[in-house]
């Protein structure tokens, strides 16, 4: 059977109620709404950043492309240019006629090779197109990240505050406090979801909310004022003749 002075068993009801009290300030900092909506950024963050990363290698590889059209079409131009100069210098007609009919060869080549540039050139520009949107969007969502971030880590600075608030009130009230009178709460505290202790109000447990029997009443209420009781139905230690 486990005593304690009266004052001390009366002060374990205020140290419940700050232990209470930072059970919760822990809750809502680990379950904070910012946590998910950071979490919500971060997500479309990494999806922006996969889209933009494969948009600039469509750029990328587009651009190279063009690059090699561009190639293709300024090779043919440059012969064609050598055959019409070889044909203005003079020569047999055999010659002539034979030069004629590869710059009329090369125009048509050129005239493809100018489409399929054309074509690259259109790919590109929808292509960095899609690549600016990308950037924008992964730009706005990284502001995005960064204001939600501040914002819940001035909303965790506030619950910080008052942890340790409470923490030095919970150290203030539990010094002094008799020892097995505590080793007993803690205990309880572990196996009862850290609600260890609770007032009895008339028949009622205030931690289970149960109505005892009168018998039990009867027992709890004639135990002598030093004797730590606890609630037939739930365990907890009670607090006869609180005022809380």
């Amino acid at each position: 059977m486990t005593t304690a002075p009266v004052a001390d068993q009366h002060r374990l009801l205020e140290v419940q109620a700050l232990d209470t009290r930072a059970q919760q300030l822990d809750h809502a900092r680990r379950t904070h709404p910012l946590r998910a909506k950071v979490a919500e950024i971060s997500e479309r963050l990494d999806e922006a950043e996969r889209a933009a990363a494969a948009a600039r290698t469509v750029v990328g590889d587009t651009r190279r492309e063009l690059t090699k059209a561009e190639a293709d079409v300024e090779q043919v131009r440059s012969r064609a240019e050598r055959d019409q100069a070889r044909m203005q210098s003079g020569g047999s007609a055999k010659d002539v006629q034979a030069l004629a009919g590869e710059v009329e060869s090369l125009a048509r080549r050129a005239e493809a090779l100018e489409e399929i540039e054309l074509e690259v050139m259109e790919r590109l520009e929808a292509a960095e197109a899609t690549l600016a949107a990308a950037t924008e969007s992964q730009d706005r969502l990284t502001a995005e990240l960064a204001s939600a971030e501040r914002e819940l880590a001035s909303a965790v600075d506030v619950l910080d505050t008052e942890a340790t608030q409470v923490a030095a009130e919970r150290q203030e009230k539990a010094a002094g406090l008799d020892a097995g009178l505590m080793a007993l709460y803690d205990r309880l505290r572990g196996q009862l979801g850290g609600l260890a202790v609770a007032a009895l109000r008339g028949r009622t447990c205030e931690g289970c909310r149960l109505e005892l029997n009168p018998s039990d009443v009867a027992h709890l209420t004639a135990a002598p004022p030093e004797q730590v009781v606890r609630c037939e139905e739930c365990g907890r230690i009670l607090i006869r003749g609180s005022a809380r």
